[in-house]
């Protein structure tokens, strides 16, 4: 198989394909009626420097090499699954629409071709830019290469448009003035290009054994828990994530066990032959993919918001229903059930004070098994530290 992978920024959970009443994404609806439809999946976190970077590694962000700016870099020493088909003549594309995938941050590592679109500038507080179109002519571009396409490809697009700031497009119906209503109109206008760009692919001769992916960086909030936009927590409304998978030839399920993009580098590689490198923490979906009715819950989701400049640190562990946050280097837990509360808003760790103490154990553990490395670059961070970690696994702290 070829893979795209198509990421959108800041796109929630609630879309019409999981009961949001407006019809905002039209052509992703109906991809999803062909697709298996993962109705509770979670980003890694909720900002898109380490949402990102750990979906291309496949690993937890705060196992990964990386600096302690908001805006964070991210050091060679980190292995991406790129990387791993780069070794196996597979070749890889990128292309992105906002200026931090432009400045040097180590996230093109493992591609053979990265590019921005033209005109972009970097304003650190909002997105300036609406860049659906260019996105789209730009990927035309590069997929119509046959130095790209005519042997067995990866390519990724991330799309930015939902970001901040919102904008009402005379494309898209007029659901309303406030932010939700704009952000609607985003959406609708970012998958009216997701349908140019995959109406274009459908005419090339290396469609027919391509499989597409489309899945978020990490949702948005409208007021949630005195929240907008996003990052800072990791309440489900800002980490849970839509993600499909069209592959050729098999049959549309939903599957309502929860699922962590950690497990999308292993599919990936499995969907195209190339065995996964050691490195990696997910397991692949193939095989839930190929045979309806086997997808069964993990042992848990993990989902963390490691310590920079901006955000001070986060964790949250959940396990069937229950959903365990800490925060301030887990000093203060919260407890819910996010069947019965799916809104977070009662706290049960007072009142189920064995359940939080097993969910507390589990995390800790977890965090054994896979060590925290700290940030580099000298940076003060939320909690006044220093960024003082290390490089690579050789450099001294």
């Amino acid at each position: 198989m070829n893979v795209i992978l198509i990421t959108i920024d800041s796109l929630r959970a609630d879309m019409p394909w999981t009961g949001y009443p407006r019809k905002i994404a039209p052509f992703l609806t109906e991809l999803a009626a062909k697709s298996v439809v993962y109705e509770r999946a979670y980003s890694m976190s909720s900002y898109t420097a380490k949402s990102i970077s750990s979906l291309l590694a496949g690993r937890y962000p705060s196992t990964l090499y990386r600096s302690g700016a908001f805006f964070a870099s991210f050091s060679p020493a980190n292995f991406f699954f790129t990387e791993a088909l780069q070794a196996h003549k597979i070749r890889t594309i990128g292309w992105h629409a906002h200026m931090y995938f432009g400045q040097n941050k180590g996230l093109d590592q493992g591609f053979d071709e990265w590019q921005l679109v033209p005109g972009l500038t970097f304003n650190s507080e909002t997105d300036e830019h609406v860049t659906s179109d260019k996105m789209t002519a730009l990927g035309i571009e590069l997929l119509g290469k046959p130095a790209n396409t005519s042997k067995q490809f990866f390519a990724w697009a991330h799309y930015m448009d939902p970001h901040d700031q919102y904008v009402k497009h005379p494309e898209s119906p007029d659901f309303g003035r406030n932010n939700r209503d704009r952000y609607d109109s985003e959406v609708f206008y970012t998958d009216l290009f997701v349908k140019k760009l995959l109406d274009w692919a459908k005419t090339q001769p290396w469609f027919s054994h391509t499989a597409i992916i489309v899945s978020a960086d990490h949702g948005e909030a409208f007021g949630e828990h005195q929240m907008y936009k996003h990052a800072f927590e990791l309440w489900d409304v800002l980490t849970r994530i839509p993600l499909l998978i069209h592959v050729p030839g098999l049959p549309h399920q939903r599957i309502l066990a929860r699922r962590s993009v950690i497990d999308l580098a292993p599919t990936i590689l499995e969907l195209m032959g190339c065995p996964p490198p050691p490195s990696l923490l997910g397991k692949s979906l193939v095989p839930e993919l190929t045979a309806v009715g086997t997808a069964e819950e993990r042992p848990f989701i993990l989902l963390e918001l490691p310590e920079d400049s901006h955000n001070a640190p986060r964790r949250a562990l959940i396990q069937g229903a229950f959903k365990l946050a800490t925060r301030d280097d887990s000093h203060q837990l919260s407890l819910y059930n996010l069947d019965q509360d799916p809104d977070e808003l009662t706290d049960l760790a007072a009142k189920l004070p064995k359940k939080r103490d097993e969910l507390k154990q589990l995390l800790d553990q977890a965090y054994v098994t896979n060590p925290s490395v700290e940030p580099y670059g000298g940076m003060r961070l939320r909690t006044g530290k220093r960024a003082a970690g290390p490089t690579g696994p050789t450099a001294p702290r």
